[in-house]
Parts: structure tokens; sequence; C-alpha cells
């Protein structure tokens, strides 16, 4: 096969930052994707329906000219979130709620300490058939950081999917065998998504050699046996897992340095990725529904009409990519070859 047609991809799990980072990061995304969900972890973080709609407004600013990229906007959950605010956010066309514990990754410092009192939330959510996005990772200091996602599962998850059994759930950024089994063994209204450097790499590449701060990610890659799992249901065609790349762009400088701030920039090229692992995979025949229906059909949302088109041709992903005003972003997979190229999106 020397070319691949897709329906148009959505990305269920995105970082577009803010400001003039934008100008950067959303056209990266809409080159490929008709649909991303925002994460809402903005300094000041995206906390009501107003905040939503005005930072989807400055996205869809900067969009390249003719582009229909449609940014599906999410409210970052507070111990202080309110059933109310949620419902003002539903009727405001705000798509999802994320659930961070509080001090889990970048920028979320206020999010949520204590799950049971946002029970009010959690009802109202389900009412709503309102997607609760989960950020699965502990924060305790005694538990090891690559024990973390296991032990938010056990700890937490397990018992808020059996308390509230109508509330759908996306489990992101999977990245363990345990992650993978909780989400096979629930209902259909739990799901999760897939990221590009969890199905591509394994803790290896982060350490082996030196630090590789560019493979530095939250949850952090794991084991090689955790990356197999992850293919495997990647690759099944089972409509629970589905593309959600967490691209998520630092400076070179914050990623360079004592920081080592967590996130991978794949948006520049996020669907080459995803071909590249399920090509090498023998399964390029389940890419279409795991990066174009599935995402979609769990968000009750129409699949898109239109195609992308991939050429298998050889090109190697640029070093460093150079914004206004001099500042400087490596893109995830810098310098590497890809096989397949995005050539045409109709």
């Amino acid at each position: 096969m020397t070319e691949l047609q897709l329906t148009t991809p959505d990305d269920w799990h995105l970082h577009l930052r803010d400001g003039a980072m934008l100008n950067e990061t959303v056209p990266a995304t809409a080159r490929a994707f008709s649909r991303a969900v925002v994460m809402p972890n903005l300094v000041p973080p995206v906390l009501d329906a107003a905040a939503a709609l005005a930072y989807r407004q400055r996205i869809e600013a900067a969009r390249p000219e003719g582009s229909s990229f449609t940014p599906l906007m999410t409210l970052y959950l507070t111990d202080a979130t309110t059933p109310e605010m949620i419902r003002a956010a539903h009727s405001s066309g705000v798509t999802a709620v994320k659930l961070y514990p509080a001090g889990a990754t970048t920028h979320s410092d206020l999010a949520v300490t204590s799950l049971d009192r946002l029970e009010p939330v959690f009802d109202t959510l389900a009412e709503l058939a309102m997607p609760l996005l989960v950020h699965g990772e502990v924060t305790d200091e005694n538990v090891d950081i690559f024990d973390r996602e296991r032990v938010f599962i056990e700890r937490h998850l397990q018992g808020l999917v059996s308390r509230f059994p109508q509330l759908k759930v996306v489990l992101e950024h999977i990245t363990t065998a345990q992650a993978a089994e909780f989400v096979l063994a629930c209902s259909d209204k739990v799901a999760a998504t897939l990221t590009p450097q969890h199905l591509l790499m394994n803790r290896n590449h982060l350490l082996v050699g030196g630090i590789r701060p560019h493979n530095f990610c939250l949850p952090v890659l794991k084991r090689r046996r955790h990356q197999e799992a992850l293919q495997q249901v990647a690759i099944s065609g089972n409509p629970k897992f589905f593309l959600g790349t967490d691209s998520a762009p630092h400076l070179q400088e914050r990623k360079e340095s004592p920081c080592g701030c967590a996130g991978c920039y794949s948006a520049p090229a996020a669907i080459e990725l995803y071909a590249e692992i399920f090509d090498q995979l023998g399964a390029l025949d389940k890419l279409e529904a795991f990066a174009s229906h599935f995402g979609a059909d769990f968000y009750g949302l129409p699949r898109n009409q239109g195609t992308v088109t991939l050429k298998k041709e050889s090109w190697q992903v640029p070093e460093r990519l150079h914004l206004l005003g001099g500042q400087v972003l490596v893109p995830y997979w810098a310098g590497q070859p890809l096989n397949w190229r995005l050539v045409n999106q109709a």
C-alpha cells in the first residue's frame, strides 16, 4: 500500500496553550484534524462557560484562512465547581469537563483534591451525558511515579464508575496494561485515549543513553510490556479506544531545563505518527476507525464527511520550529524519519 485515505480524523485530547502560541498550535492541528477536544489547563484555568467561550474565540481567530477546524471546549474541574456551573457550560456548548488531581501535571495546582465533595457535579454530568475526562494519576509522594496510574484506578476510578454507572468517562492518555484492562472491563460508558508517544515508546526511550526531555510527558512512559498492551488495544477494533494526541508544547528552554516540563508536542506530525505505528503493527486497516470513527461515536457527534490522504513517502520531522519573537519549539520525533506523509485534506 502506497496511499491511505481516511475519513478526516479528530483529536480527542489536545493542548493548544494560549496567546501567541496559538499561531503555531492551531494550524498544526487543523492541517489534519477536523475537531479537537481542547484541554483547559491555562493560567488562569478555564473555570466557567464565559472563560471557555472566550478561549474558543481566541482559538478560532488563529485558524488558517479557510479552515473549518472546530475546537471542542472543556471546563477545568475544581473543588468549587457546582452543578449550576456545569449546566451553564453545557447550555453554552461546552463539550466536556476535565478532572485533574491537584498537582498531577502542568498547571494543575488549582484542581481537585477530593472526589467525594464533587458527587453532585458527577450526578449532573451523568444527567446531561456530558463526558468527564480524567487524568488518572494519584499525586501521593509515597507512590512511585510508575505506579500512579494503577493506584488511581484502584483507589478512585473503580469506585467512581461503580457509584455513577451512567456517567460517561474517558480515561485520558492511558499508559498501562492495567488501565487498558480496566476500560475493557467497564461498560460502554467508559473509554480511553491513546497517544502516539505511548504507542511508539517505552521508558527506555526516556532514560537509556541519557535523559531525553522531549520524550518526557505525564503520565510518564512505562515498561515495554505496557507499551505492547496499549498497541494491542489500539489495533483491536474495540470502539472504547480512540485517538488523543495529548500534544502539549513547551518552549525548548523550558523542556531543556532543570524543570524539564512534561509534554510532547506531536501536532506537526500527529496523524503520520499514528500511521507509522499502525503500519509497524500490520494494522493500517484499523487506523480509520481508531482515528476517525470511535471518538465521534463515543461523544455522540456525527462522523466527519471529509477525507485526508497520506502517502507512503519518507520525510523527516523538523529539528526545531521557530516562533515569532525568536522562541523555539522542539517537536516530538524531531529529526527522525517517518514513512507516511499527509498530502491532502478534502
